[in-house]
């Protein structure tokens, strides 16, 4: 099977990541930059070092450094790190004509920039990078193996241009052992095994990558090709933030361990905050040859390191990243401990902030954070243990609570996403596990539709992102031809690689056909409001025609007097209900009749269906009964103090860290009440539905700035400090939760008694009101709000 899409795509999506990003100051010059490698063009698990001396006249205020790797690097400058594992798993695009049963698959590669300027000098400086090569791809897809290593490096330092080719030094570092096994079949990343005896003074001041080290006898790199040769391609930026490195930190039973100690032998168990991506650090003195494991107390974990001991003391930091609620030394009686420490790097930073005065609904919601951000690093995936895969369904549930949580280096990610599973799709397919293996689970293409794209542009407004994927969108939504009855053909096994999937959850119970009818038409729902930005009048007649089509054609097909099914006697499924009113297909007036006849007794789904049950009831106004049904689901993970992050399973199961718990949404934009109205956070509302909860701080990192909010409830009186950024509109609804409100404050002016707008407030207006809220219009800025009940 040929890959459909021409080379002008390529080209295409290569200005779309390089115009859309904002973190390049400058084009690459890539002219007279070589790739090089050692002679070999692998093998796989290579470790290559490279040096490079030269002389600096002058620094002139920035310095920009274009760095291209496969698959991971390390950057010194004068023996001082500048960035810690940069490079991403390969893939931004095609390159060419792709026939993936024969594993042609000619790719385009990323590329770094750094500004190194305040790491150089005048006179004499080094540049050493550690290179780590994979050389290897698994059926997860998440790497695309070049079938070579390879290093390209440029920077302009004034006048001086600096380019890597054949007058650097490069050597397979001899420290680390290559030959290990792949640390599982799922997995492109390896385990470390590193012999401190055979290293370059690694963790030392005269360390291979100080400017104090002699490479004189290290031979010359070997150059591979200019720019733009195969096996690399074209070049395209990594438009993700690089990672926060937060620096070598204590364990948190650090003074429990009082270092230094001699080891026992017995297994050390170092407690880490929470559930992290983390590299650990050791320093011991030992004599030669003593052999220290290191792993984590996750059961799914398969990256490990081993470190063998030289004479002395010594550091050592494995560079190949773990996780785990406790990281797990195992060092040889006799050997002295001086320091056990790890290394956290995250996508951005945790700058979503949910507090209740619920300690439940608190330590959820710090366990879904949590989960959430140890399932993102080159990609968001399922987990970051066992498979570490870009599954699109995955993305969507973390999508629907990372607009919360995380800063731009998230919304970044999520773009990767998107452009990656476009840029791969095949045969108008967009599929799972890419960029390498388009895997076709209906339900997740089309749940990827409707709560990934239009939710980046709607929380983003990121237009030329839109404008990208909206036509792969289009093109699946076409597959699905529509039958006799109004509803769509159910799609199954229609290309190669196709696995009829909608959740795990309970055996025998899971309800496909409405399911995947739903979501069709909420793809149709979204996909409609794309074109509707992007003026495509034909496509908006063609989404309301189906859509019409189909509502009738639903409830005729599946609406069994209380509930949807396709087989009233056998299926009574949460999830189908669920959909149906999440998507908008079903009949507001049976709302109150599926949320009593199923999504209150029945308890189905796995978390990746979950989160979608809880938001049913908050769409049927039951978010009481959400609430508790969150609670149900939940308590036994939230009970179990040891565990930070959430299950793959109810209760639990699977990998205890799994990236579809998706219940923050439902706290953030149902009982917190906040969601955009109008693209990228121009507009948006705060409409509580606090319940029985009296306090609550959140806040939320838009693409406009943190909008900071304070609510604090008494039986008459309601009380928000509310912090909106420039250029936002917030519509702030007071709930009346069942009284009447005698008199509205704000910024300590009386604006509202007695039914009546008393006083106008710059800034500030009337909007409306309902049997929920008194809704005004608040532009950016501080205010302090107070109503007084009767």
């Amino acid at each position: 099977m040929k890959f459909k899409n021409s080379l002008g795509l390529w080209l295409l999506l290569a200005i779309a990541y390089t115009t859309s990003s904002s973190v390049f100051a400058n084009t690459p010059n890539w002219t007279d930059a070589q790739w090089i490698w050692q002679q070999e063009d692998g093998p796989s698990n290579t470790w290559l070092s490279f040096r490079k001396t030269i002389t600096v006249d002058e620094i002139p205020e920035i310095v920009e450094a274009h760095i291209a790797v496969d698959s991971k690097f390390w950057l010194w400058i004068n023996g001082e790190m500048v960035i810690f594992e940069g490079g991403l798993s390969r893939g931004p695009s095609q390159a060419g004509a792709w026939d993936r049963k024969k594993k042609i698959t000619p790719t385009n590669s990323w590329y770094e920039t750094l500004n190194i300027q305040s790491y150089l000098k005048k006179g004499e400086n080094t540049i050493a990078i550690l290179v780590w090569y994979w050389g290897r791809e698994t059926h997860k897809g998440t790497h695309i193996d070049s079938g070579k290593g390879g290093l390209l490096f440029s920077a302009q330092i004034g006048q001086q241009r600096l380019v890597s080719n054949g007058s650097w030094k490069a050597k397979q570092h001899s420290g680390y052992d290559n030959t290990i096994e792949p640390a599982s079949k799922s997995l492109v990343q390896y385990s470390v095994k590193f012999d401190a005896q055979k290293a370059m003074n690694d963790w030392s001041e005269n360390a291979w990558y100080s400017s104090k080290f002699d490479d004189e006898n290290w031979p010359e790199a070997t150059e591979k090709g200019n720019a733009g040769v195969a096996p690399w391609y074209n070049l395209e930026p990594n438009i993700v933030p690089h990672l926060i490195n937060h620096g070598l930190e204590d364990y948190k039973n650090h003074d429990d361990l009082q270092f230094p100690f001699i080891s026992d032998g017995k297994t050390i168990k170092c407690k880490l905050p929470f559930n992290k991506q983390i590299t650990p650090y050791l320093e011991v003195e030992a004599k030669v040859g003593d052999t220290i494991f290191i792993t984590t107390d996750n059961r799914l974990n398969k990256i490990t390191a081993t470190y063998i001991t030289k004479s002395g003391t010594q550091k050592f930091e494995s560079f190949s990243w773990m996780n785990g609620n406790e990281i797990l030394y195992t060092i040889p009686k006799g050997v002295k401990v001086k320091a056990l420490k790890y290394r956290w790097m995250s996508v951005g930073e945790m700058s979503g902030k949910f507090e209740v005065d619920d300690p439940f609904y608190n330590r959820l919601w710090w366990m879904g954070n949590n989960t959430l951000f140890v399932c993102a690093r080159d990609n968001f995936m399922d987990c970051p243990d066992r498979e570490r895969a870009l599954w699109i369904g995955d993305v969507a549930d973390q999508t629907g609570y990372l607009f919360y949580a995380m800063d731009d280096a998230g919304r970044q990610l999520l773009k990767k996403a998107i452009l990656q599973t476009t840029a791969f799709s095949e045969n108008d397919v967009l599929g799972a596990l890419g960029p390498l293996r388009v895997r076709e689970l209906v339900a997740q293409s089309l749940q990827f539709i409707a709560q990934c794209i239009w939710p980046y542009y709607l929380n983003t407004g990121d237009l030329e992102t839109l404008q990208h994927a909206y036509p792969y969108a289009y093109k699946y939504l076409k597959l699905f031809p529509t039958q006799e009855n109004g509803l769509p053909e159910y799609r199954i096994k229609k290309s190669p690689d196709a696995w009829d999937w909608a959740d795990w959850g309970v055996k025998n119970t899971i309800d496909k056909e409405p399911i995947q009818a739903a979501f069709y038409y909420l793809a149709l729902k979204e996909a409609k409001k794309m074109a509707e930005v992007l003026g495509k009048t034909e496509d908006i007649a063609w989404y309301t025609r189906r859509m019409e089509t189909m509502k009738p054609a639903f409830e005729k097909a599946y609406w069994k007097n209380g509930f949807y099914s396709s087989n009233a006697e056998d299926l009574k499924d949460d999830r189908a209900n669920a959909i149906a009113i999440v998507s908008g297909i079903a009949d507001p007036e049976f709302y109150n009749q599926i949320v009593e006849n199923v999504l209150i007794p029945n308890r189905f789904s796995s978390p990746h269906f979950e989160w979608v049950v809880e938001e049913a009831m908050c769409i049927a106004n039951r978010h009481k009964a959400s609430l508790e049904r969150m609670k149900d689901q939940y308590q036994s993970q939230v009970d179990k103090k040891s565990m930070s992050t959430l299950y793959e399973m109810f209760p639990r199961g699977g990998s205890y860290n799994h990236a579809w718990n998706g219940s923050n949404k439902i706290l953030s934009k149902y009982i917190a009440g906040v969601a955009p109205t109008k693209a990228a956070w121009s507009e948006y509302e705060i409409m509580p539905k606090l319940l029985h909860i009296k306090q609550l701080k959140k806040t939320i990192p838009t693409v406009k700035g943190d909008i900071d909010i304070h609510i604090k409830v008494s039986d008459d009186t309601f009380q928000m400090a509310l912090t909106s950024p420039k250029q936002t509109t917030a519509i702030v609804g007071i709930p009346k939760s069942d009284k009447d409100i005698k008199e509205v404050w704000v910024n300590e002016k009386c604006i509202w008694k007695k039914g009546k707008n008393k006083k106008k407030l710059n800034g500030l207006v009337y909007s409306s009101e309902d049997s929920k809220y008194l809704k005004f219009n608040i532009e950016s800025g501080s205010w302090l709000i107070s109503a007084i009940y009767q």
